[in-house]
């Protein structure tokens, strides 16, 4: 059976389907974790600790020695993608009110889940796309996107937008395994070989451990919102990346239009949060919810837009030619 291959044909699929079945698990049976407790409760329970492992060995994975033309493509994406998330978080907390909205059809929108879906690239779906329709840089140019990963710029755009405040040693604390990872990663090519190798791997149980943090019965009621929400991800990052791509990093748009998703990764900051910060909790399913659903909308329309573009700068090349 070629279960693996089956799985990649789905847009994001190494982290989506196994939160799905997390998700069945939490809906229809709840119990299990305590019921069979041990090790099959700490691989439905332990969202974090595997999160944490998986930081680690995404910082190890980063080579400083990347090209001049990765790291400006790179430099482009991260600093215009956070920078989006950050105009939008000030607007959020100007005219949104405090927690979420309880009523109508906005129920469940929160500062904390637009600011989740919209501050961080999905690499390796960037990273696929650009594979197949741009060029190696561009491909390349996801390396910087780690950064992103985990909660530490959610963390910054709340706590500098007035929406939370942190105490510093969270701050450290949320980014102290990457960067041991990162150091250790490129004072040794083998231990970043060794532990780089590891982040795809941890993706499926993190993936899991995440869906048994989520109601099935939230994204129903969630769910046309939370596709509004994808669509507006796709739109309100996009175009400014479309266009950071062609002034600044010499591109025709295509590496920023790939760029213009939610990571599947971004799904965990919102109970993440809610550890650090206990006034968030009631809040954090509502915004999981809406965020894994902007996860699914961006990785089904993403390529389709990016492709299309690609393509037709293609033919308008060959045509000038």
């Amino acid at each position: 059976m070629k279960i693996k291959q089956s799985i990649e044909r789905i847009p994001g699929g190494l982290m989506l389907v196994p939160l799905f079945l997390g998700a069945l698990c939490h809906t229809f049976a709840p119990w299990a974790g305590k019921y069979f407790g041990s090790f099959t409760n700490g691989l439905i329970s332990g969202t974090v600790p595997i999160l944490s492992v998986w930081f680690f060995c995404m910082g190890a994975g980063i080579d400083l020695r990347s090209t001049g033309t990765v790291l400006r493509k790179s430099g482009t994406i991260v600093v215009t993608k956070i920078l989006v998330a950050w105009i939008i978080g000030m607007v959020c907390v100007k005219f949104m009110p405090p927690g979420m909205i309880q009523t109508g059809f906005f129920a469940g929108l929160s500062t904390l889940a637009i600011v989740t879906s919209m501050d961080m690239t999905n690499g390796g779906l960037y990273a696929s796309i650009m594979q197949q329709y741009g060029t190696k840089e561009e491909a390349g140019a996801f390396v910087l996107t780690s950064i992103e990963s985990g909660p530490l710029v959610t963390m910054f755009i709340l706590g500098s937008t007035g929406a939370a405040y942190f105490e510093p040693r969270l701050f450290v604390g949320a980014v102290l395994p990457f960067v041991i990872g990162f150091i250790l990663g490129n004072l040794d090519k083998e231990l970043r070989t060794f532990f780089g190798s590891a982040s795809m791997t941890m993706i499926p149980f993190f993936g899991f451990a995440l869906g048994n943090t989520i109601d099935l019965a939230v994204i129903g009621q969630t769910g046309l919102l939370g596709i509004l929400m994808g669509l507006a991800v796709i739109v309100v990052t996009g175009i400014p990346l479309f266009f950071a791509d062609r002034w600044v990093a010499g591109g025709h748009g295509g590496a920023g239009l790939a760029a213009s998703s939610t990571a599947g990764a971004a799904v965990t900051n919102p109970i993440i949060i809610a550890q650090m910060i206990p006034e968030f909790e009631p809040i954090a399913p509502a915004a999981t919810a809406l965020v894994a659903t902007c996860v699914i909308v961006t990785a089904l329309l993403v390529p389709v837009i990016t492709a299309s573009w690609c393509n037709y700068m293609k033919r308008k090349t060959e045509a000038q030619a």
